[in-house]
């Protein structure tokens, strides 16, 4: 699928930025731009993988639309990450979260448009499904607009992916609890009863080109992910320390954040197909010239929504898929 093509990766530079090129290099592309504002960043990624001669860094903003232009002239596929991405930060700066996620978004639309890039893969988040802060919104109004991109006068295809947490990413709650237990001798918990959906980075990347390849464009692939009560995954960690004067501290639950997230909605439901064991599609409520054709011999889902209350993880299931991504 991405032997001897040029890929467009937009803020390639963060966590699922690595692990995206260091899958996609694999796969002999002829070329991965990673675009991304953040110079220090670009350096240190352009060491770690050894000067790698298929690796362009490209420093740019999705804001800045031509930037994009330039940087997407014969790319056939984007994989967009760039985002504004932490709840506080989005809810004290919405504006900011929206010329980044929404209007950036739309940037990336119509770069790859004009420059005839043959597929755009935008990673959403299970924040967007029913929102409850101003991060989750951008994000779901960016899956509106890649959603939307599939009826214009293009050749170009976009398809979304929504994802929960990934263990270990950049601010992932797992780098917070250590540093907790190694500076503080305390994990603050902000509800007793909040729930996640957990992935290791490498498989949630599978995941992403799985649905790649086997997307039509217009649907937004909602990836099936195991769930955990983030108390039960501080305990884990805890053990794992072997320090026994840990405490957990409630703080209480931040302004946007709920008590377990959803990756398919009760709206969405109604309009989403059981795909195969890894992954739901939910189709859009507008018209995108043969997409509900393709999908038509799929079973609906039986399910009032998709939330991380449900199946939840063991505390010996978690201590496996932490080893599982060596985080402990």
């Amino acid at each position: 699928m991405f032997n001897n093509q040029t890929i467009l990766v937009t803020g390639g530079t963060g966590s699922w930025g690595y692990e995206l090129v260091r899958q996609l290099l694999t796969y002999n592309p002829k070329e991965i731009r990673i675009f991304s504002r953040n110079e220090s960043n670009q350096f240190t990624m352009k060491q770690e993988f050894d000067n790698n001669s298929k690796l362009n860094f490209v420093i740019g903003d999705i804001k800045e639309r031509d930037s994009l232009i330039e940087a997407c002239q014969d790319v056939d596929y984007v994989f967009h990450l760039a985002a504004l991405k932490h709840v506080p930060v989005c809810e004290d700066q919405p504006l900011e979260a929206l010329k980044t996620n929404v209007t950036g978004t739309q940037n990336v639309i119509d770069a790859s448009i004009i420059c005839n890039v043959n597929r755009v893969i935008y990673i959403s988040t299970d924040k967007a499904a029913n929102p409850s802060n101003f991060y989750g919104l951008s994000k779901a109004m960016g899956e509106r607009l890649i959603i939307h991109a599939n009826t214009l006068n293009t050749k170009t295809r976009f398809v979304c992916i929504r994802g929960g947490n990934v263990l270990g990413t950049n601010g992932s709650v797992i780098h917070v609890f250590k540093k907790q237990i190694r500076e503080k001798g305390k994990i603050g918990i902000t509800d007793v009863n909040m729930t996640r959906f957990f992935l290791t980075l490498e498989d949630a990347i599978k995941l992403v080109f799985k649905a790649t390849s086997e997307s039509i464009g217009g649907e937004i692939f909602v990836m099936k992910m195991p769930t955990c009560k983030i108390i039960d995954l501080a305990y884990v960690l805890i053990e794992a320390s072997n320090k026994t004067d840990i405490e957990i501290e409630i703080l209480g639950i931040r302004p946007g954040e709920k008590i377990h997230e959803l990756l398919l909605s009760e709206y969405e439901a109604t309009m989403t197909i059981a795909y195969d064991e890894e992954y739901f599609v939910i189709l859009p409520p507008i018209h995108i010239e043969g997409l509900k054709e393709y999908y038509s011999e799929y079973k609906r889902v039986n399910l009032v929504n998709y939330n991380s209350s449900g199946e939840l993880m063991s505390k010996n299931e978690i201590k496996e898929l932490l080893k599982k991504g060596s985080f402990i």
